[in-house]
């Protein structure tokens, strides 16, 4: 056995010390992590000599440990720099917690990882942070921190190389406008010098620009001409031809005619719009994910009752979309389990997709349509299952008629208006209805269920839903937001004005003031909402018994946020929100869609 190898635990096995997986049995067996110092080793006790763990030669480098404990394992020999020192790490022990403690005070070194939440795709994850201390509890000065690894994505300067000719100067604008984004983000924490060292701007496997670690800025002031030599040196890499007008940007920027973040998003938005075929207006975030009615006869529709969906956020704090977007993929999973208390379940789904990739030289393009069902039955057994049932058919079928008289009649491809997805709802509301009405039910003994729906058209989506199961949208940027409000007593009241502890303090404050099939159409108005996908996003449909005890709300880190990531399997994604619901709730059905959308910049629009 080498230094640089070790016996996986169970099977024998020698691994690679910065394996993090068996290859023969499969036993996670490690981590690889940046581990960064605020001062060298050498002048610090944050370093701890390994005191010959399992027998091995104690006096090899590669033997040393960032913590007491000997769980962080030293993998390479320490760099300076201006942080202090940072070298490779191995988590030993990668299914113990982290030493990290939130309620602790924050070291200098993490807190600008964990206070720009709006950058969890663009800057590594914080693995484990500390505060070194001796065996006495005294502090030894040194912080460490942890970060995920980056080496392996690719750099933004290799990929420009290896893919010489066939960048999009529009993919190229996307970046550099991103870049802007982050010097203003940045600005705050004096980490902009981390978009000015080449070797760090990297691309995930979505090519969607990243850093590899923040670095501070140096004493000296920095400015857009920082910036402008970055992009020169960028461009540099590329011999195809090039936008003459870009160039003359970066000239300006470089004599200092260009001297604010405005100006230059403003010249950057100018050249993207002149590369389209048409120019779009220049969009926000909170107008491109409002209410966007296809049609006036949506916007005043007296039955359009639910608010816009980002009616509440302040369009200043967020950033512009320069480009238009398109679908870059679409993937989905959904999973149903009866739960650990009930002896049937009455829950439903239904996906029904069609997705068309095209592969063109200026990138991949995807069109895709789809309609996702998702129904909680209610009525007692053989009932509630039979009308989340009949809901599903009934929606799937009116659809694929809907799109069917569409496409004999050559209309584009858009998203149903409003109308005709009010429609459609109260035909489910129908079906059901009318056998509850030739069986004679009354009371309890009529079957009903709670529905929502999303419809998707490219990056169109159109949502609607009568009850209490919900939809939620989850980007790096915006967070998890729940965008259905539930049909209840308790949220009845609070859209009168009463106060919510005192709304769900009444004993009825969970009883659903709508359901599909117990009552006829007069009494059915489903609230229906649509936006536009501008962004990475992972869209989940969830009956009850995920959400209820605010669910997602406490686990979004651990369970939604690792989806956006196409690295991540949907469908073992969506079987682990199903064991943590059994875990947490399991008093009822549970069931979970999750949708995940990537976007890119429109580069099928170059003139």
């Amino acid at each position: 056995m080498s230094l640089t190898e070790k016996p996986c635990p169970v099977c024998g096995e020698l691994v690679l010390l910065g394996a993090e997986k068996c290859s023969q049995c499969g036993t996670v067996t490690g981590t690889l992590l940046l581990a960064i110092c605020d001062i060298h080793p050498l002048k610090a006790t944050a370093i701890s000599d390994c005191r010959n763990p399992e027998g091995v030669q104690k006096d090899s480098a590669a033997l040393k440990y960032l913590d007491p404990a000997y769980r962080y394992q030293v993998l390479s020999a320490f760099q300076k720099t201006d942080l202090g020192s940072e070298c490779l790490a191995l988590d030993t022990q990668p299914l113990q917690p982290p030493f990290f403690d939130e309620s602790k005070p924050l070291s200098e070194l993490a807190s600008p990882y964990l206070h720009l939440p709006e950058l969890h795709q663009v800057l590594p994850a914080v693995y484990d942070a500390w505060q070194q201390s001796d065996s006495s509890g005294v502090v030894s000065g040194a912080n460490i921190l942890l970060l995920e690894e980056r080496s392996h994505l690719l750099q933004l300067t290799d990929f420009m190389t290896q893919n010489n000719g066939t960048v999009p100067m529009l993919q190229i604008l996307h970046w550099f406008y991103e870049m802007v984004d982050l010097w203003e983000m940045l600005d705050p924490w004096r980490m902009r010098q981390s978009l000015l060292e080449l070797p760090n701007l990297r691309l995930d496997e979505d090519q969607v620009l990243c850093l590899q670690r923040l670095y501070p800025d140096p004493p000296s002031e920095l400015t857009l001409r920082n910036l402008g030599t970055i992009w020169q040196l960028l461009l540099a890499r590329l011999s195809h031809t090039q936008s003459a007008d870009l160039h003359l940007l970066i000239a300006d920027v470089l004599v200092e005619a260009v001297v604010t973040v405005e100006d230059l998003r403003s010249r950057l938005r100018t050249l993207a719009e002149e590369l389209q075929d048409t120019p779009p207006p220049a969009i926000t975030m909170s107008e491109s994910m409002s209410d966007l009615p296809p049609n006036s006869e949506t916007a005043s529709s007296a039955e359009a009752t639910t608010e816009p969906i980002d009616a509440a956020v302040d369009a200043d704090d967020l950033p512009t979309v320069v480009l238009p977007m398109q679908l870059f993929s679409l993937d989905d999973a959904g999973q149903t389990d009866i739960g650990r208390q009930r002896d049937h379940n009455e829950d439903c789904f239904s996906i029904d997709t069609q997705v068309a990739k095209t592969h063109l030289s200026s990138g991949k393009a995807v069109r895709a349509r789809g309609l996702y069902v998702l129904c909680d039955g209610m009525g007692g057994h053989a009932s509630g299952e039979v009308a989340s049932q009949l809901a599903a058919d009934t929606l799937r079928s009116y659809f694929q008629q809907y799109w069917q008289q569409a496409a004999e009649t050559g209309a584009d491809a858009k998203i149903p208006p409003a109308d005709i997805i009010r429609e459609a709802v109260q035909r489910a509301n129908k079906a059901i209805y009318d056998v509850n009405q030739t069986n004679a039910r009354s009371g309890s003994g009529r079957m009903g269920t709670t529905m929502v729906l999303l419809l998707l058209q490219d990056t169109e989506i159109a949502i609607a839903h009568v009850g209490d199961s919900r939809l939620y949208r989850y980007t790096r940027k915006r967070g998890l937001e729940q965008l259905t409000l539930d049909h209840e007593v308790g949220q009845r009241e609070i859209l009168r004005g009463v106060e919510p502890e005192i709304a769900y303090s009444r004993p009825d404050a969970y009883q659903l003031t709508q359901a599909l099939g117990p009552r006829d159409e007069h009494f059915i108005h489903p609230d229906v909402q649509y936006f536009e996908i501008n962004e990475d996003a992972v869209i989940i449909l969830a009956s009850d018994g995920l959400t209820d005890n605010n669910l997602l709300e406490q686990n979004w880190q651990t369970h939604i946020d690792p989806l956006v990531s196409s690295q991540t399997n949907l469908d073992q994604g969506v079987s682990k929100l199903i064991d943590l619901a059994n875990q947490h709730n399991g008093h009822d059905n549970i069931t979970a869609i999750a949708i995940r959308a990537k976007v890119r910049p429109n580069l099928g629009q170059l003139r």
